[in-house]
């Protein structure tokens, strides 16, 4: 049985595969899966799906711009005429030499040139989407697609008959019960509620600068737990450590980057997220069953994680703060009120729980293997 994965440009495409992978790997087919991934060139992917054991092949992608100038328009020319074009003929040819049974596509744009090499060669393509309004390359795929995944209720544009709600796999190692261990692990010691705050790469500076204007504040009656981002790591270090005072600084932990065991400490530890709202990260949150607070992004294309913040608030979960209302008055205000009733934060974190799926992985591994059977 061999399976091709593609999609590609975020971890956010990489994450849920491995998470579908950990799961084909539990069953009882284990031994007679080989799995494949075609996609860009990605340094960050290429570690995560090497240690799952998937045999990796790189091809040219190229992506639309929205914003509009000139070399926007002549890097979009070159991709769509270019790099597309290229990329489905060395797609085209390592699925010919591959031969999977089926490919299944995360989306991104870097998915576009192996799920139209797969429909040339007659090969199954199951698409996942992970947030309400579909990124372009899923919309653009769809029709190519036997069956599309779906991680929210209400996801748009797709024909219902196609569709089959999952949720978004999540890595189920994250799902870390040992409060007291994860709190010595972050040298957690006072007897504040700990927020963790969760800058993504992207446009995670404007979360970043929000919390370093209030620090000091923040510090008063809570712990935090904050990752800010490569890119953003030594510039917050450094305007962290102007504004804090030294009896401050041990209950201020800053890392650039959260890896998988210290971030299921660091969601154990929480009593609180503060987070995008991308949909790796609510259904991740969702799964720990934390109440959360989310900013989304407001550049995220379609306009999706603001649709996928209201949809999970809709769900009680949450509460949702526009980037342009994220004003240091008003985030600790809504803190204040937070931690002033421990029953809301309690009942946020119960209808975190029931809107979670944790076996979506498991669901969607389940059903690659029967269509395989059936085949």
């Amino acid at each position: 049985m061999k399976i091709l994965f593609t999609g590609g440009g975020t971890a956010g495409h990489i994450i849920p595969i491995v998470s579908i992978v950990r799961e084909l790997r539990k069953t009882s087919f284990q031994n007679d899966l080989k799995l494949y991934f075609i996609g860009p060139k990605d340094d960050f992917g290429e570690v995560l799906l090497s240690q799952e054991n998937i045999k990796i092949r790189t091809v040219l992608a190229g992506k639309i711009r929205r914003y509009l100038d000139w070399k926007t328009a002549w890097h979009n020319f070159i991709d769509v005429a270019v790099k597309i074009p290229i990329g489905v003929i060395q797609s085209f040819f390592h699925i010919f030499f591959i031969s999977p049974d089926l490919v299944f596509s995360k989306g991104g744009f870097g998915s576009i040139p192996t799920v139209i090499a797969a429909r040339i060669l007659f090969v199954p393509v199951f698409l996942h989407e992970s947030d309400v309004a579909p990124g372009a390359a899923n919309k653009f795929l769809s029709d190519f697609a036997s069956k599309i995944f779906v991680s929210f209720p209400k996801t748009e544009y797709f024909p219902k008959g196609k569709m089959i709600l999952v949720g978004n796999p999540t890595r189920k190692e994250l799902i870390y019960e040992d409060k007291e261990e994860s709190r010595k692990f972050f040298n957690l010691n006072s007897e504040k509620p700990v927020i963790l705050i969760l800058g993504g790469s992207q446009g995670s500076q404007r979360v970043n600068d929000g919390i370093l204007d209030i620090l000091p504040q923040l510090l008063k009656d809570f712990e935090l737990i904050h990752q800010c981002g490569e890119n953003n790591y030594q510039t917050t270090r450094g305007e962290s450590k102007a504004v804090m005072k030294t009896e401050e600084e041990p209950f201020y932990h800053l890392f650039a980057f959260l890896k998988e065991p210290e971030l299921k400490r660091a969601y154990a530890s929480a009593d609180l997220i503060i987070s995008r709202a991308g949909a790796g990260s609510i259904f991740e949150i969702a799964a720990i069953s934390k109440p959360s607070i989310l900013i989304p992004l407001p550049e995220a294309a379609q306009n999706h994680q603001l649709k996928n913040a209201y949809a999970y608030q809709e769900a009680g979960a949450c509460l949702v703060i526009e980037e342009n209302n994220f004003t240091p008055s008003l985030f600790l205000e809504k803190l204040k009120t937070l931690f002033s009733d421990p029953d809301q934060l309690k009942v946020m974190a119960e209808k975190a729980k029931a809107f979670s799926r944790t076996e979506s992985a498991k669901t969607i591994a389940g059903c690659l293997i029967q269509y395989l059977n059936e085949k």
